[in-house]
């Protein structure tokens, strides 16, 4: 890839700008919702791995109860119907992350990627993906394994690089168009 592809940056932009405009007061409510349940502020931020192995901070409403360490009931509702991720509209806004990419994760993985592997680190990380889309119940898949640090490493986390280098190799404004029309059937549908 010899450029980021200038129409899914305008896309990024556009959508994530339409979006915190149209959505401010419901990001505004869950702001308030996860503060009063969780803490001040309601906002969690951890380091992840962004486009070319820099290290950058998501942004997501925090679910887990930092005394307790342990999923609140709002917590619970944000992450199964994935408003919690929805933060990371500012995270595009600050040229982080792209709507559409391979989700990010801790150091420790996509940073340690070989070979053609390292392809997927010239693509921005994303806020939806046809893996996160796979994954989309990720939580409950380890939770049901003896070893789930062993089960993501070995066989989740490996299928997720493979996915996710098929989606560069495929980069296009109808995949892309694809993956998005995909997330919303889910959403409407499957929550």
């Amino acid at each position: 890839m010899k450029k980021y592809p200038f129409w899914k940056m305008l896309m990024d932009y556009s959508i994530a700008g339409i979006s915190v405009v149209i959505f401010s007061p419901v990001l505004f409510i869950l702001f308030i919702l996860a503060s009063y349940d969780t803490g001040f502020p309601g906002i969690f931020l951890q380091n992840r791995i962004g486009r070319n192995a820099i290290p950058f901070n998501i942004y997501k409403f925090r679910t887990i109860h930092p005394l307790t360490l342990e999923k609140s009931s709002i917590g619970t509702w944000l992450r199964k119907s994935k408003l919690d991720e929805l933060p990371q509209l500012f995270n595009i806004l600050k040229g982080d992350m792209s709507l559409i990419g391979p989700r990010p994760d801790i150091p420790g993985y996509y940073d340690q990627l070989k070979g053609e592997d390292r392809l997927v680190l010239q693509l921005k990380p994303g806020i939806i993906s046809e893996a996160g889309i796979k994954y989309r119940n990720e939580d409950e898949l380890l939770h049901q394994h003896p070893n789930p640090i062993q089960y993501n490493d070995e066989v989740l986390f490996p299928d997720k690089v493979k996915m996710n280098l098929q989606y560069y190799h495929q980069l296009s404004f109808k995949k892309d168009l694809s993956i998005i029309l995909k997330t919303i059937h889910i959403l409407l549908y499957n929550t």
